[in-house]
């Protein structure tokens, strides 16, 4: 079961990916009560917007405003609350110290036990691997004494986990955690329909839905499973007992 006092902070680099890779997971865990924070550190505007270019006289701004109703509607059908969207420029992402400082004190603000975002191999997409390894080291900066920033406290090492890229195989992913998100897909696909700009997409992640749902029942054994997200894990398990 998932705890209702549980903290999650998902944070994507750009409008759609937290949709596509761990929509339903998001929407499970707001359905069981935990706190979900989501961070969209840029629109996508450059690299992750294509459709929208196709259309004679597109600028920038208009590809922003629809690209921010997208994500306004997806997160309405997770049932996401608390989001943020940093705007900054995409293709490729200048992740500077003033930045980090920003994800520093966002994990420190919100106190994470887990945080979802990228994973550090992603490839053919340098924005996905440098908000990886970003978003790692604000982690590990959160719970430094020596790392000060007025107002905000020392946090605990939360929890990382990476998403599955879209080439999984050629970014050499292993899915060490298969998340069952049966009860929520419908929310999740809801989510990706509303993604008009990047609609190649959706009838993609719809099936690798259903491959990972396979993979779940085939580990677990446990046929309830239809559909699932795949993750990495940045750091070990650590418990008593095997888990």
């Amino acid at each position: 079961m998932i705890d209702s006092n549980v903290n999650l902070l998902v944070v994507s680099a750009h409008a759609a990916d937290f949709v596509w890779r761990s929509g339903g997971t998001i929407a499970k865990y707001i359905k069981h009560g935990a706190n979900v924070s989501l961070v969209i550190l840029s629109y996508g505007v450059r690299g992750e917007s294509n459709d929208l270019w196709n259309i004679e006289g597109q600028t920038v701004e208009n590809v922003k405003k629809i690209r921010r109703e997208e994500i306004g509607e997806a997160a309405g059908h997770l049932g996401i609350t608390q989001m943020e969207i940093w705007d900054y420029e995409d293709y490729h992402m200048q992740l500077t110290d003033e930045r980090m400082e920003r994800m520093v004190c966002k994990i420190r603000e919100t106190a994470p036990h887990h945080i979802v975002t990228h994973g550090f191999k992603d490839a053919f997409n340098p924005d996905h691997e440098a908000v990886g390894k970003f978003v790692f080291d604000a982690s590990v900066l959160s719970t430094s004494n020596g790392v000060r920033y007025d107002g905000y406290r020392t946090a605990k090492q939360a929890r990382l986990f990476g998403f599955e890229p879209h080439q999984s195989e050629i970014s050499d992913f292993k899915p060490d955690v298969i998340m069952d998100i049966t009860e929520t897909y419908e929310q999740k696909e809801a989510a990706m329909n509303c993604f008009k700009a990047q609609k190649h997409l959706i009838e993609y992640y719809g099936a690798k839905a259903k491959l990972r749902g396979n993979h779940a029942r085939r580990v677990s054994g446990n046929n309830q499973y239809q559909y699932a997200e795949a993750f990495s894990r940045c750091f070990p398990y650590v418990g008593g007992e095997f888990n």
